[in-house]
């Protein structure tokens, strides 16, 4: 089975769709499988990787909601190994349509997973928040991967997420496991970067991964190009983050 990871953080503006699309993009490089699907309605993973929205004709709302196949809610995009599931505004309705739906924050993992083993990875991007749709993609997830940025207010807000990761594996996904905590926006000339660094470090010994993503203007530019940064520019210093954090997800296993 193809291993699901999904990114999540409920506070916005950590580098969570950024590291979706290029996490994605750089296991795709890497010759693995990959469909990256987008569950946040601002749909920023969708445009981020090149699709134009105007031409979408089913979405993952289609593929929760109405009876549709993953394969025909999946585009190509500018990599061979790489497919997304787009999505839209529609998505919100998601939530409205599924209250009162027996067994609804399981609904993704039932669709997903028995199709997950057409792929090596499924990279789930979640909205900033821990409603439905985030409980959905954690409930069908066997890792989750949690950006964190180097800033003042990095942990706050961290001990909420791991009792939601907490409170899903007890009652809906008993084998979630957190894959680490990446840490992003890293500025190396600034000491509250360094010092957010350690702290994270400190607490959260052993799950934080080697690999840290920093500032880096070419990588804040490459999705208004709709290009994956190893494509809009392979030598910048975000290329170069993402693709080992690429290699160290694989030597995990």
């Amino acid at each position: 089975m193809g291993q699901i990871i999904t990114i999540a953080n409920q506070k916005g503006g950590v580098g969570k769709t950024t590291t979706a699309i290029n996490l994605a993009a750089c296991l795709a490089a890497a010759e693995q499988k990959v469909l990256l699907i987008d569950a946040d309605p601002q749909g920023n993973a969708t445009s981020g990787i090149g699709l134009d929205k105007a031409a979408i004709k089913g979405t993952l709302y289609n593929y929760l909601i109405d009876d549709i196949s993953l394969e025909a809610v999946s585009y190509p995009t500018a990599l061979p190994n790489l497919k997304v599931v787009p999505t839209d505004q529609d998505l919100i309705g998601a939530e409205i349509e599924l209250i009162g739906h027996q067994g609804r924050q399981t609904l993704l993992a039932r669709k997903l997973r028995p199709e997950a083993s057409n792929f090596d990875y499924l990279i789930i991007d979640c909205p900033p928040s821990l409603q439905l749709l985030t409980i959905n993609a954690l409930a069908a997830a066997h890792k989750i991967l949690i950006p964190l940025q180097c800033e003042y207010f990095a942990l706050e807000g961290l001990s909420q997420l791991y009792r939601t990761v907490s409170l899903v594996r007890g009652k809906y996904n008993h084998s979630l496991g957190i894959l680490g905590i990446l840490l992003t926006m890293y500025d190396s000339r600034n000491r509250l970067s360094h010092q957010v660094s350690a702290e994270v470090k400190k607490f959260f010994s052993g799950q934080v991964f080697k690999t840290i993503i920093p500032r880096n203007v070419r990588l804040s530019e490459s999705p208004s190009h709709g290009l994956p940064i190893i494509l809009y520019d392979i030598r910048s210093k975000g290329a170069e983050a993402y693709l080992a954090l690429a290699r160290e997800i694989l030597l995990k296993g």
